[in-house]
């Protein structure tokens, strides 16, 4: 047995929080997810430190936040740094699915990359220049399948699509849906892989993020589940910032990722929604239990860490809002699981992570040693029992883009009580009393008795924006060390 534990990551695409039966989700169909967090670790206030794809995501390969890295947007490029530490350090390093690199095709330090990215992008280079077929697009083009897309759906029935606000039933094969693709193909690779170095897998499922469109026999498990909805108010809505009001009318007028979206939608259009979204969680669910079962009978996990996360979560209507570019919890806040048969603790931690402070983690039990330029923080006092939090606050940054046009540049603060929205150059900003307050519906930024608070609250953004600053100016120099034995 190598002495280096195996690390299998399992990134979702736009996966909130609420979504796992056993952290408090009971509408949830989620066993294999279940079984993990009773089993491992749970961080049930994870964190990303950007609620856009590639903002997270690059912070989460290279430890720093978006000040940091320049990452705020889809269209910025980027690679990962750490996973060719892992590789120098001896490891086989390994991507199936979605990371989101730009450009897609970039190797990114892996060893071998199997990518999907394109569940509903366009694919002719001249009105996209991130475009080009993957996996999946060679797949289907082999099947002689046309791949549903917003423009195939809308050709097919117009007012069909409007009113589907993004939900759809997958009609293909099966095995042709984008998350049974990846899965599957997780589990042929490791069923032929005949390497003997320490693996580093890193697995990119693409749902749920939308169209909201998981097969027919998973969307019939919720055919009557009552899952919970939000009822937006006009009060509420005219307490938000304009940016949000120039996000939603983005939203409605482009229907981005096959989502026509609405100003009002019913309480039974919201219903619909979020029952899609859960019957694709719980088809990667699924998938997920189907790769945990191919680990095991393989060996790998006899000496090994699973971690299991998304990149940033969903609004499904909450706050009035579809998809993410805001920093309401549904957006920000996702799942975070650490599971191992013999290294990491049963237990279940409410304290504040960032998403990014897996990158640490899994360098520290790789043999490397995080470089000073790390604002990530590695999460192993909290994982072996020896400290109950490792921050007091978590910040998420984002800004203005093709879709997220409102605002030239908002930043996020919270700790355990209080959350504070800043936006740059304007006078509006969000404040919420998260104790008090933890669906975010009364805004206090202008509240008189809050004033004092606001103001203290936005000192320490701009001390923290600053401290970032002068910490990436570090290089990055990872050291090995002994990794952890088992």
């Amino acid at each position: 047995m190598n002495a280096k534990p195996n690390i299998i990551l399992i990134i979702t695409d736009q996966q909130r929080f609420d979504t796992i039966n056993a952290l408090g989700a009971p509408w949830m169909k989620t066993p294999v997810l279940d079984r993990l967090v009773r089993e491992g670790t749970a961080f049930t206030n994870c964190y990303v430190t950007s609620p856009v794809c590639v903002g997270s995501r690059a912070s989460l390969f290279t430890g720093m936040y978006p000040h940091a890295t320049g990452v705020f947007t889809n269209f910025h490029p980027w690679e990962p740094t750490w996973v060719k530490w892992l590789a120098d350090a001896g490891y086989h390093c390994v991507n199936i699915g979605k990371m989101h690199i730009n450009p897609y095709d970039a190797k990114g330090g892996f060893h071998q990359r199997f990518f999907m990215e394109n569940k509903d992008r366009p694919l002719f280079l001249d009105e996209h220049p991130r475009a080009l077929y993957d996996e999946w697009d060679k797949a289907l083009h082999a099947r002689k399948l046309e791949k549903p897309s917003r423009y195939t759906r809308f050709t097919a029935d117009a007012d069909g699509y409007r009113s589907a606000l993004g939900t759809f039933s997958w009609h293909l094969d099966e095995d042709m849906h984008s998350d049974m693709f990846i899965g599957d193909n997780a589990v042929w690779w490791l069923k032929e892989r005949k390497s003997t170095a320490p693996l580093f897998l890193q697995i990119g499922f693409p749902g749920p993020h939308p169209p909201y469109d998981p097969l027919p026999r998973y969307l019939d498990e919720y055919k009557d589940v009552d899952i919970p909805v939000p009822e937006t108010t006009e009060e509420e809505l005219a307490a938000q910032p304009p940016s949000h009001g120039a996000l939603r009318n983005n939203m409605i007028r482009n229907n981005y990722d096959s989502v026509s979206w609405k100003e009002r939608p019913s309480r039974e259009e919201l219903l619909r929604i979020r029952r899609h979204y859960a019957a694709n969680v719980t088809m990667i669910d699924d998938k997920v239990g189907e790769i945990m079962k191919t680990l095991d009978e393989r060996g790998y996990l006899d000496n090994a860490i699973v971690i299991f996360t998304s990149d940033h979560g969903d609004a499904l209507g909450d706050h009035g809002h579809i998809q993410k570019w805001t920093m309401y919890e549904g957006s920000v806040k996702v799942p975070l699981i650490f599971w191992s048969k013999t290294m990491v603790g049963q237990r279940r931690n409410d304290s504040l992570v960032q998403l990014m402070d897996i990158a640490p983690t899994v360098l520290e039990a790789a043999g490397v040693t995080p470089p000073a330029s790390f604002e990530a923080k590695s999460l192993w006092p909290i994982l072996k029992g020896e400290a109950e939090e490792i921050r007091q606050e978590a910040y998420s940054e984002l800004a203005r883009d093709h879709i997220q046009t409102g605002a030239e540049y908002m930043v996020m603060r919270r700790d355990a009580r209080w959350k504070i929205v800043y936006y740059l150059g304007e006078p509006h900003g969000e404040l919420y009393d998260m104790e008090n307050d933890p669906g975010e519906l009364r805004n206090l930024w202008s509240s008189p008795d809050h004033a004092e608070l606001k103001e203290r609250l936005v000192k320490d953004l701009l001390v923290w924006s600053l401290r970032g600053s002068i910490t990436s100016r570090q290089q990055p120099t990872p050291k090995p060390q002994q990794p952890m034995l088992v």
